[in-house]
């Protein structure tokens, strides 16, 4: 019988507990009214930018690299920019275009300048920003099944949609036969076969444990038999939450000081192979995939993104598209970044994810990505961010 980590705790406790001494328990104490506790409220988190508080201030020192680096990346979401709906409650299409349609005329050594004359620089919430990294793995893979190439990469299934379940929740899931919208198989259901048999299969990987990582990054390549590349994407998740299994590792003092790191927690998986399969399901999100040819690897705008440039952020904080300056105890992610990608554990205001592109300095900066310090998002000029602020002032 394989336990998962938790359920050995669990059985642990029990075990522990049946060698103690038994003694009943206390009678309940009853309180009365007017010394009831009282319940305190905890307030709802922000649901955007404009809700958590801005405050505009004055530029940042901009390195000139990094604008340079920037420009490019903004010229490339412009096209999306002017399009897409604003979640953040900063923004509209309509503001970007007289940036976008500047941004194309710039010429080399002119980025600085333009970041910090026509832009707002805003602090969202309290300004304090956390940022972690990504990068473009590479895996061992194979477009056909074959002797060591056993593990399915699968692409978006059809029966995967957007739906509102019997209790009002809105999300990703299925119809069952009843008509009915129900979640879409976890992590465990997908790998023990549960959409095994429909033709989803695009590709295949030589080891489980380098498509799971390979799902946390979004998108990837697959080194291939013959010495080709297929470059896999994003194209979908099935709805379940993401959660982080280094931080159950940590929670559990199962990883060494400073060991939460990509290598620290593949090196534990490898270390532990029927306990770290179990910790692995533990995260219920899976990620679907497409291939992607062409540039690549593409963010969630639908554009590649650039490495060093790119940021995956959460749309509802800053507006996808948008311009972060970063100033960090990490020297390496300092400076100007785009909101190019979106991530299922980047979520809330001034989180970020940095990308730095393919290779093996590229893993081991992300690998290691831990980073604190603040973060600004900026806006068109002539945003009235008093009103926005004046409605949800700034503590």
């Amino acid at each position: 019988m394989r336990l998962f980590p938790r359920a050995f705790g669990l059985a642990a406790a029990l075990l522990l507990a049946g060698c103690a001494t038994q003694r009943p328990a206390p009678p309940p104490v009853n309180l009365p009214p007017s010394v009831q506790p009282v319940p305190v409220p905890v307030p709802a988190p922000p649901s955007n930018a404009a809700a958590a508080g801005i405050i505009a201030e004055p530029p940042r020192a901009i390195d000139a690299a990094t604008a340079e680096r920037a420009l490019a990346a903004f010229r490339l979401s412009c096209p999306v920019l002017v399009k897409r709906v604003d979640s953040s409650g900063l923004t509209q299409a309509a503001d970007w275009a007289p940036l976008c349609a500047e941004a194309a005329r710039l010429t080399q050594g002119s980025a600085v300048s333009f970041f910090q004359t026509r832009f707002a620089w805003l602090r969202v919430g309290d300004g304090k920003a956390f940022s972690t990294g990504y990068f473009e793995p590479e895996i061992r893979g194979s477009r056909t099944r074959q002797p060591g190439y056993e593990v399915p990469v699968y692409g978006l299934p059809t029966d995967l949609v957007k739906c509102t379940s019997a209790d009002g929740v809105s999300g990703r899931g299925m119809i069952d036969p009843t008509g009915q919208c129900v979640a879409y198989p976890d992590r465990a259901a997908i790998e023990d076969g549960a959409i095994a048999g429909r033709g989803l299969e695009i590709a295949w990987a030589a080891d489980p444990v380098e498509l799971f990582f390979l799902e946390v990054q979004g998108s990837g390549r697959l080194a291939l038999p013959d010495g080709g590349v297929m470059r896999i994407g994003y194209a979908g998740q099935n709805g379940r939450d993401y959660v982080a299994i280094g931080r159950l590792l940590r929670q559990r003092n199962l990883l060494p000081t400073g060991g939460a790191t990509m290598a620290g927690i593949v090196e534990w998986i490898r270390a532990h192979p029927v306990e770290g399969k179990a910790l692995m399901r533990e995260n219920p999100s899976y990620v679907f995939f497409r291939e992607v040819v062409g540039a690549g690897p593409l963010g969630s705008l639908g554009l590649p993104v650039t490495a060093r440039a790119s940021i995956a952020a959460d749309p509802k904080f800053i507006p996808l598209g948008a311009p972060v300056l970063l100033e960090l105890d990490r020297p390496e992610a300092n400076g100007l970044w785009i909101a190019q990608d979106v991530g299922g554990a980047i979520k809330g205001a001034n989180r970020v994810d940095t990308f730095w592109g393919a290779g093996a300095a590229a893993k081991a900066i992300a690998g290691g990505m831990s980073a604190s310090g603040r973060a600004w998002v900026l806006v068109p000029r002539g945003i009235n961010v008093q009103a926005l602020s004046g409605a949800h002032p700034n503590p």
